[in-house]
């Protein structure tokens, strides 16, 4: 049995899939900086702002699961060009709205129509590069694209914002999304399964309904909220999780197929994934505080300090398929998890007085160990899945990632504020409003200590940077831990997975099965034909 290899038409498209990666990571950052212009010239509420920018992830997250069910059903490259049509017009509408409620309506478009984009791209990947060596190459340059992507914003939106209105940031998506239009359709061809029944319309409301009311509550503990707001949200989402699980195994055609979970290969990649996941984004956010409130450097120069992780990570993705090559992927993921958790120990190092460089090289070791496994295991997670599923697959992956990093913002954000709150002495004297204001946040004790006199001030921002530093050595230990369990998970659950270059010949399908319909598609006239 033979495999057919890529060539330059799916290379080609490659480059046009990773357009509206590069676009999704870029929006990211560049609504931070257009935050205070828009502020100013809108008046949204505090609540508005907060919608403004949560809505966006809420929905994506929320859609995922949906979207990628829905492009195994009406064909992957009709879903992509539909939703970027969509993500393009929802971005010139952000641009040019009036008010904060169109803003809002706005974003909130366009996190629907981001939800088509990411499931779609990963999944037409899959079914472009049938050779696993390809396609861990392949998924390692769009990876590699979306890291770009985000180290750009910052940059591209800077420059906008200073010579252009605020809106102007939000335009960068409808150039983007219309060369993906005109280049879609000659270079991506369509995959779709033809066997697939109807879609669920109960299973669509229950998974969106479970994933925004999950994701809310999570985020709403992020943030510090108290009282029982967060915990209902997240109970509700959770019962309506089980109403979804539970609604999949009575239906003939699932909105997700439960048996994807069986397979070793794809439960093992996704679990230590959401796992990798699950300590990043808590780290990053505490990392940059300390930069600037701790050792006291100005953005620019925090923004510097986080170029050497940048390019750890892309190097990790760079060299990660020529290691799939030669060694096992779960043995891969496993060493580089163990690097990073050799960062963490450096992380757990860190001092208030000096510790810059230890923080800055220990973010280094955590990019590049964990960097083989965002790769290997997210191309384990769609080559696991049957061609007719790969949609799923490709949309289970991000809503993993989606959900582990707002879980772990609130996990790794509540122990680092325990022990912040814990350990922080504030000296005698000051008013209780302000020694509350102290004792909630770092940011909070820096406001304090600026109003007070000097020696007070100095007692304060000290006591408060020693008890912050703790707060982030709790969460590097609580870090190391969930990285060694990752590393056995890879290493024991992936085991019997070649190498990339070396896929037995029962593993390596000669084509996509019947059920499976590929249009090489120059045009929306050409016949199907099963691929080969």
């Amino acid at each position: 049995m033979s495999i057919r290899r890529a060539g330059k038409r799916e290379w080609t498209g490659l480059a046009v899939l990773i357009l509206p990666t590069l676009l999704l990571s870029i929006d990211v950052s560049v609504l931070h900086l257009a935050v205070p212009a828009l502020s100013e010239d809108l008046r949204p509420s505090g609540t508005q702002l907060l919608w403004i920018n949560d809505i966006y992830g809420f929905l994506i997250a929320g859609f995922l699961i949906t979207m990628g069910t829905l492009g195994d059903r009406i064909g992957r490259r009709r879903l992509l060009l539909i939703g970027a049509a969509a993500f393009g017009a929802a971005s010139v509408l952000a641009a040019y709205a009036p008010s904060a409620e169109l803003l809002i309506a706005a974003r909130a478009l366009l996190g629907i129509a981001g939800a088509t984009l990411m499931p779609s791209v990963l999944s037409l990947i899959s079914n472009m590069f049938h050779d696993p060596a390809q396609r861990t190459v392949a998924i390692s340059l769009w990876m590699t694209g979306f890291t770009g992507g985000m180290v750009i914003g910052p940059l591209v939106g800077g420059v906008l914002l200073e010579h252009f209105w605020w809106g102007s940031a939000f335009l960068l998506g409808a150039p983007v999304m219309a060369l993906l239009l005109v280049a879609g359709p000659l270079l991506l061809p369509e995959y779709r399964d033809p066997g697939a029944g109807r879609l669920d319309l109960t299973s669509v409301g229950l998974s969106v309904a479970a994933a925004l009311a999950t994701i809310y509550g999570i985020k709403e503990f992020a943030s510090g909220t108290t009282g029982f707001t967060p915990a209902l949200s997240v109970a509700a989402g959770l019962a309506l999780a089980v109403l979804f699980v539970r609604r999949q195994r009575t239906l003939a055609d699932p909105l997700l197929d439960l048996k994807l979970f069986a397979e070793r290969r794809f439960s093992g990649a996704l679990g230590s994934l959401m796992l990798v996941i699950l300590v990043g984004p808590g780290v990053g956010l505490l990392g940059g505080q300390y930069m600037q409130l701790v050792a006291g450097l100005t953005p620019l120069q925090a923004g510097l300090w986080t170029l050497p992780p940048v390019a750890a990570v892309l190097i990790g993705f760079v060299v990660s398929p020529a290691l799939a090559r030669r060694f096992r992927p779960g043995y891969v993921g496993a060493a580089g998890l163990l690097v990073s958790v050799a960062g963490f120990v450096l992380l757990a190092r860190v001092g208030a007085d000096s510790g810059l460089g230890t923080l800055v090289a220990g973010q280094v070791l955590f990019f590049l160990g964990g960097s083989p496994l965002l790769v290997l295991g997210t191309d384990m997670v769609v080559g696991a899945a049957p061609p007719e599923r790969s949609g799923s697959a490709a949309a289970l992956s991000e809503t993993a990632q989606e959900f582990g990093g707002a879980l772990g913002l609130a996990l790794f954000g509540s122990l680092a504020a325990g022990v912040y709150r814990a350990r922080l002495a504030v000296p005698d004297g000051l008013p209780a409003d302000a020694a509350q204001a102290a004792r909630d946040t770092l940011g909070g004790a820096a406001a304090v200590a600026a109003g007070q006199p000097g020696p007070v001030s100095a007692e304060l921002l000290s006591a408060a940077r020693a008890a912050f530093t703790e707060g982030l050595v709790a969460v590097a230990v609580a870090g190391a831990v969930v990285l060694a369990v990752a590393a056995v998970l890879s290493a024991v659950t992936l085991r019997q997975v070649p190498p990339t270059g070396h896929t037995p010949p029962e593993d390596r399908p000669a084509g996509l099965p019947a059920r499976e319909v590929a249009t090489a598609g120059t045009g929306p006239h050409e016949p199907s034909r099963p691929a080969s």
